[in-house]
């Protein structure tokens, strides 16, 4: 009987000690909401490998959200912010800026337009330029029957085409209303926008480049090619928001901006970004609503 006991405490013992654990483990790992088709992309590219060990961001499956992911992480383990992060995912869009707001989200991994930061000022802490003002071109894509999108050379071919985004993607938003275009409708989810640009029911909409992906965008049966050498200016800076409100957001913001400033001294920002192609040479494309040469376009970049 007292070998039952003894055997009973041991083993209590030891799942109370298991469970808090289990306990701390899990509150050292932070929650990330991402949309699936970036987290497909992310560890595909990654393979296993840790994002601080990334230096190398050319290849298949690189794209503007995966390196906005990587460079978050490596400067926040730059830092000294040692926590790891589990990624809730799914088709989500606006529902990061809501959480961010109610502190049920640390940092949104997804980089913010400056225009739209600083609307949730209140709310978030706002990091230092990951994309500076004048850096961040843009691909015109369009389904790859659309022929008369593809046929785009002046400001005035607008006049017959169509596009979607969002009011709430305030630098989206204003760039493509000052285009002359037929029409320019809004609808809020991303998937939705990428269907109807899929279907034809729009003409075109404003996407990332991914020259690694011949600068097409696959997903599932929807298939959506660029303009090839036609690029759009979006005049504005992209910045990591991090949550007021979140228990660890104080902490994460101050290491985050350490990190970025390492990283920025270094180069690597930059770099990373040349290497994915989101950053382009500007060597044969045409900007197609700045009224400047292409070579005063290149001159004004900053270094």
């Amino acid at each position: 009987m007292k070998k039952r006991i003894k055997w009973l405490l041991v083993t209590v013992s030891f799942y109370v000690v298991s469970n808090s654990f289990f306990a701390m483990a899990t509150e050292q790992s932070i929650a990330i909401f991402i949309r699936d088709d970036v987290h497909y992309d992310y560890t595909h590219f990654l393979a296993g490998r840790a994002p601080q060990d990334i230096t190398d961001f050319s290849g298949r499956f690189i794209r503007r959200d995966v390196v906005d992911m990587i460079i978050a992480q490596q400067a926040l383990y730059l830092g000294g912010f040692n926590k790891t992060f589990s990624y809730q995912i799914g088709k989500i869009n606006f529902r990061n800026t809501k959480l961010l707001e109610k502190g049920e989200l640390l940092i949104s991994f997804d980089s913010y337009w400056y225009e739209d930061a600083k609307s949730l000022a209140d709310k978030v802490y706002i990091s230092d330029e990951l994309i500076r003002k004048g850096e961040y071109f843009a691909g015109i894509f369009t389904s790859p029957n659309n022929k008369k999108v593809f046929q785009l050379q002046h400001l005035s071919d607008f006049n017959q085409l169509t596009s979607v985004s969002t009011p709430r993607w305030r630098t989206d938003w204003k760039t493509l209303s000052q285009l002359p275009l037929k029409d320019l409708v809004a609808e809020d989810e991303w998937l939705s926008q990428v269907r109807m640009v899929s279907m034809q029911w729009i003409d075109f909409m404003l996407m990332p480049l991914m020259p690694q992906m011949g600068n097409q965008y696959v997903l599932e049966d929807i298939v959506l090619q660029a303009v090839p050498n036609v690029l759009i200016l979006l005049d504005d800076s992209r910045h990591f928001v991090i949550s007021k409100r979140h228990p660890d957001g104080a902490q994460a913001f101050k290491a985050l901006q350490k990190g970025l400033k390492i990283l920025r001294e270094q180069g690597a920002i930059e770099k990373a970004y040349r290497q994915a192609g989101f950053i382009p040479e500007l060597s044969e494309q045409l900007i197609i609503n700045l009224p400047l040469t292409r070579k005063l376009v290149q001159r004004s970049f900053p270094k």
